[in-house]
């Protein structure tokens, strides 16, 4: 999943281990687009490549808004947002608890 928000070149991409906070799912994957498009293209490059692996999403939402699109994959919940509404909503600081990473830092590329 992580690859295809990659691939498409996902801004700010923030990995949130939420289990101790919640039972709802284990990880929230937090993103940021640069256009309505961009975030409905991430979105849908997300479902593509989950699908190829055998999953199949709970749900999707957002998508005619395009401000922010969430697709629900039961352990895993993405959330694909404008950098306004990112920051207006703040999810990160939300789940402060949870333990926040980027995408360099889950592969080790920290300095």
């Amino acid at each position: 999943m992580l690859a295809a928000l990659e691939d498409l070149k996902a801004q700010d991409v923030q990995v949130l281990d939420v289990r101790k906070m919640t039972s709802i799912t284990d990880l929230m994957i937090v993103a940021s687009g640069t256009s309505d498009r961009h975030i409905k293209a991430l979105a849908d490059n997300v479902v593509e490549s989950v699908k190829k692996h055998g999953l199949m999403p709970i749900g999707v939402e957002g998508e005619t808004s395009r401000e922010w699109v969430l697709v629900d994959l039961g352990d895993i919940i993405l959330h694909v947002m404008h950098p306004q509404t990112r920051a207006f909503y703040n999810l990160e600081k939300l789940w402060t608890v949870g333990e926040e990473r980027t995408i360099a830092e889950r592969q080790g590329k920290t300095p």
